[in-house]
């Protein structure tokens, strides 16, 4: 039974504190539509897309009103492409990225992921033509979400994917480079990737998952920040044990809207992810979680201490609140996104380097990124095996999403709006990586592998 104090903290949490719930995702499946006439195929993901999803949004703005809680984002994942349109002949897929776009607009979603490739093994030709058509899916579509994931624990790392993804992400930034290379910050490189996130841009829907199924993600920097006020100058197993109560009441206000959604569409309920993903917003940044901890800034010596207190203690926290925690679940750190990680790379504390240490302990990877436009393919290509070897050998999800900001230089600022916020240019290291990135072949999956 809640308090009157529980009600009236909630209350203060959503008005005060930036507390939402940051996603509804609706995963769906596209394995029917696959057609050997790519035009047909197209057709089917469209109509399906409108079919499952004409009620995802209204539904949601229903229970926004009721509950009181806001929920920023209605959003669609779907199967792989590179599995749908495998069966079609065409070279340009496309065709079937687009169909999912208008399809998104229909139904008036903010994001629709699932422009994948699962080729952490080996590539197959649906594999290969959905990747060579990034680029132009991500630069004549709006709201569509590509990720391709290029290592697993299991398999280890296949690096002709790695070398091709560097190239790829040099030619989104260059089609949109009118839009500061936005089409790269709706790419993710994924290592161990999952079948149940609900969060952009690395969304798909699994082929272990069922028809559909309702996933959502939950966030609260900024609630955690001010807890965090409770405890200042006492040791730090309090403050660890502080952000998991308060992970607690998160994770089950995230779960009352799952399952309330799941009830009015008549769709599974999936899991909730409980990561803190922060906004550009004052007073929703993961940086200042961790500065209240008793950093400087974030990025200096001690950076990674914290945050893996703070992801371990956001878990215990979640797992006990929700038997279905699944997704990613932790704390994310993408720099256009968290007003005090853009603080840091700015007066220079926060560098690539301590960002690649501290996704050895927190969700995904090196998220939302800005290098200079003239960043070579090979240097791209390098920070993604770095980051992908981090998830391989700690048998963990990470992720890459680079923006070469064309026509920009260390120092400058890219700006996405909304969301995605800005990022400042960080400098890449100047010496090349490009005869390890061009042996290609793989990396062989770890000790760490063999489990059975």
């Amino acid at each position: 039974m809640l308090s009157h104090n529980d009600i009236m903290s909630t209350i203060d949490m959503i008005d005060h504190q930036h507390l939402d719930i940051r996603t509804i995702t609706l995963g769906l499946s596209l394995l029917d539509c696959a057609d050997p006439n790519a035009e047909r195929c197209a057709q089917k993901i469209y109509d399906k897309i409108c079919r499952h999803a004409e009620k995802l949004v209204p539904t949601g703005e229903t229970i926004e009103r009721e509950l009181g809680i806001p929920i920023v984002n209605k959003r669609i994942s779907v199967t792989p492409i590179a599995l749908v349109g495998g069966a079609s002949e065409t070279e340009n897929f496309a065709i079937f990225a687009q169909a999912m776009d208008r399809a998104a607009h229909t139904v008036g979603v903010n994001f629709i992921g699932g422009f994948s490739a699962l080729v952490h093994k080996g590539m197959t030709s649906g594999d290969r033509r959905l990747i060579q058509s990034i680029p132009e899916a991500l630069s004549t579509t709006e709201l569509v979400c590509s990720s391709v994931n290029v290592g697993s624990t299991k398999a280890g790392i296949n690096m002709e994917a790695v070398r091709w993804m560097g190239q790829i992400i040099k030619d989104t930034a260059a089609r949109t480079a009118d839009q500061g290379g936005m089409g790269c910050a709706k790419l993710v490189v994924f290592c161990n990737a999952v079948e149940d996130n609900p969060f952009m841009a690395g969304a798909f829907h699994g082929v272990g998952e069922p028809e559909s199924v309702i996933n959502v993600g939950v966030s609260g920097p900024g609630v955690v920040a001010h807890a965090l006020k409770e405890v200042q100058g006492k040791p730090l197993d309090e403050v660890a044990e502080l952000i998991k109560k308060t992970a607690f009441r998160i994770t089950r206000m995230g779960q009352l809207v799952a399952q309330e959604a799941s009830r009015r569409l008549n769709v599974p309920f999936g899991v909730v992810d409980l990561s803190l993903a922060p906004t550009p917003a004052i007073g929703d940044s993961v940086a200042r979680i961790l500065e209240a901890m008793g950093l400087e800034v974030c990025g200096t010596h001690g950076t990674t201490a914290a945050l893996a207190l703070l992801n371990d203690a956001v878990k215990k926290g979640g797992v006990m609140a929700s038997s279905s925690v699944g997704g990613l679940s932790g704390a994310f750190i993408p720099v256009s996104e968290d007003e005090g990680m853009i603080a840091a790379a700015s007066c220079g504390t926060l560098t690539l380097d301590k960002l690649e240490a501290m996704t050895c302990v927190c969700s995904v990877g090196l998220d939302m990124i800005a290098v200079p436009g003239d960043t070579t393919a090979d240097t791209l290509s390098a920070i993604i095996a770095d980051e992908a070897a981090i998830g391989m050998v700690n048998t963990k999800t990470t992720a890459v999403r680079l923006i070469p900001a064309v026509g920009s230089k260390v120092g400058d600022m890219v700006e996405f709006g909304g969301l995605l916020g800005s990022a400042p240019v960080m400098p890449v290291h100047p010496k090349s990586a490009a005869e390890l990135i061009a042996r290609g072949g793989r990396i062989p999956a770890p000790m760490q592998s063999l489990k059975n």
